[in-house]
Order: structure tokens, then C-alpha cells, then sequence
């Protein structure tokens, strides 16, 4: 039976962390020093994440002591935390991310005066979204392949994360209220949806080709025809199938909303393609989170080839 309250806590972490790690590196590769602070108001963004991220890891150390120790939430159970911390992968994981959470929150306090602040936000954050393979599936196998495992599962919520932080700044652009859309605004949104062109097509083959190394590792080609017959296999098609559907909205954005945007620009009539675009990145973003949801349920269930 799964730990509901587990889980919830599990896919709000993925999410905070790879907001975090995402918003950074977006603000970054897609707008310039200036326009960090008008066009997102990125600092309360990155600050809140990196907060929350923390508070998230806490509460996930709490849930996964008691779950292990078989003892109640409170009172807290001290010497399973402990334990889960001083003898364990899980635990040196877990302080590796606190403190690189603390280095994000305070860099992100400075992220809006000078690039090198956000480049240290992306980096830590980057290293504390990098610590969660090691308390899954991901940590699970020895020797070569374990690390080859390992390795993909990082790389897998590394690009997963620029997706994911991507998609909320140019949310964040598209929604902006119309009294504050400016020609400047419209201008950095265009080279911002632009920009995201080339870095969405390096993050789409890392996703792709670590999600099959991940596929390979967890169900095995003996397994694939069973899938269906399992709860796991079952989320794990429904990942696959949102997936895909994210795929063609990215496609859609990319190749018909986002010059057509362009074009509207020029003739000055955006309203029709900018309320196209937020609707196609809205729906895309809901795919997202659907996802994060199924991989934090799916953290919590035993794969196929566990059982071979």
C-alpha cells in the first residue's frame, strides 16, 4: 500500500527543486542581466523555492525515518532519524542537499545584482536536485552498472528540471497583465521562446535517451510485455503517454505559436498568439506536474525487474 503522505511529499520536492534549478538556468540562457528582476521578479521566485525545497527536505527525512522505523510521526522518533542519517547513502545524500540548498537560498538573495549569484543558484541547485536518485530506484543497483544507473537518473532530472524551470519563466512572461505589455516586453518574450528552441532540443535527447537507459535498468525487455498487468507498469505508460503529449505541445510552440507570435508583433496584434501560447504552455505545464506526480509515486513502488 503506498504512503500517500510519502509521495506527496516526494513530487512537491521534485517540483520545488526543479523549479529552482530550472528558473535559474532559464534567466540565464534566456534573458538578459537587466531583465531578470521586470520581466519574473526572480528573486522572491528563486528565495521562496529554495526555501521551500529545505523545509520539503525536512519533512521528507521525518516521513521516510518513521516509514522505516515503523514508529509514529510524533513524536519524532530521534534514533531512527539518526540512523537514517549517519549510516546510510540516503542520509549523506540528504545533507549534501541541505547544504547545498542553504549555499542556493542565500546566493538567490544576490541572484538579481550580478550573473555570478545565479550561476552559483544553478549550481547548487543543480547538485541538490542531483541527491534525489540517490534515495530511489536509482542508487539500488552495484558495481558499473550502478553507477551507470545512477548517472542516467541524474542526467534524467537535470534536463527534466530545465524543462520544468523553463516552462515556468515563460509562463511567467506570457502571463504577464496586459497594462504591463510594452513592445519590450513582447520583444524579450519572442527571443526568449526563441532561445529555448536550441537548449529544449538538448534537454528533449537527454530525457529521451537517459529515460530508456532508466526503462532498461528498471523493467528489462522480459518485462515489457507484462507492464500493463502492474501498478507500476501502468504509471509508467501513463508517464510515457503524457510525455508524448508534452513533446507535441513543445513542437507546437516551437514551430507554429511561436512565429506566428512573431509575426503578430510586427503587425501589432499579439493578443490572439500571445493567449495561444499560454494556453499551450498552461497545458503543457499541467503535463508536467502529472508527471512529477507519477514519478514520485512511482519511487514508492518495487520496478519489474526487482522481481526477476
Amino acid at each position: 500500500m503506498s504512503d500517500w503522505s510519502l509521495i506527496g511529499v516526494r513530487f512537491a520536492l521534485y517540483f520545488a527543486l526543479a523549479a529552482l534549478f530550472g528558473l535559474s538556468a532559464f534567466s540565464l540562457y534566456g534573458l538578459r542581466a537587466h531583465e531578470r528582476s521586470d520581466a519574473l521578479a526572480l528573486r522572491p521566485w528563486l528565495v521562496g523555492s529554495a526555501i521551500l525545497s529545505l523545509l520539503l527536505s525536512i519533512g521528507w527525512l521525518v516521513l521516510m525515518a518513521s516509514s522505516m522505523a515503523g514508529t509514529p510521526l510524533w513524536p519524532l522518533d530521534q534514533e531512527a532519524i539518526g540512523g537514517l542519517l549517519t549510516s546510510s547513502a540516503v542520509g549523506a545524500a540528504w545533507k549534501l542537499r541541505v547544504v547545498a540548498l542553504v549555499v542556493a537560498a542565500v546566493a538567490a538573495t544576490l541572484a538579481a545584482q550580478r550573473s555570478l549569484w545565479l550561476w552559483l543558484v544553478m549550481l547548487a541547485s543543480g547538485i541538490a536536485l542531483g541527491t534525489l536518485p540517490w534515495t530511489g530506484h536509482g542508487a539500488m543497483d552495484e558495481a558499473a552498472m550502478g553507477w551507470v544507473h545512477l548517472i542516467a537518473d541524474i542526467l534524467h532530472l537535470i534536463a527534466s528540471g530545465a524543462w520544468v524551470g523553463a516552462l515556468l519563466g515563460l509562463l511567467l512572461l506570457v502571463s504577464r497583465p496586459a497594462a504591463q505589455v510594452d513592445p519590450a516586453h513582447l520583444g524579450l518574450t519572442h527571443r526568449a521562446l526563441h532561445g529555448f528552441g536550441a537548449v529544449g532540443t538538448i534537454v528533449v535527447a537527454t530525457v529521451v535517451v537517459t529515460g530508456l537507459v532508466n526503462a532498461w535498468m528498471l523493467v528489462g525487455i522480459g518485462n515489457v510485455a507484462a507492464l500493463a498487468t502492474t501498478l507500476y507498469g501502468q504509471l509508467l505508460l501513463a508517464k510515457l503517454v503524457l510525455f508524448v503529449a508534452m513533446l507535441g505541445l513543445a513542437s507546437l510552440n516551437r514551430f507554429r505559436l511561436t512565429p506566428a507570435f512573431e509575426q503578430s508583433i510586427a503587425s501589432a496584434d499579439h493578443r490572439g498568439a500571445l493567449g495561444a501560447l499560454r494556453g499551450s504552455l498552461a497545458a503543457e505545464t499541467v503535463c508536467v506536474v502529472v508527471v512529477l506526480a507519477l514519478v514520485a509515486w512511482l519511487g514508492t513502488l518495487a520496478p519489474p525487474s526487482s522481481a526477476m
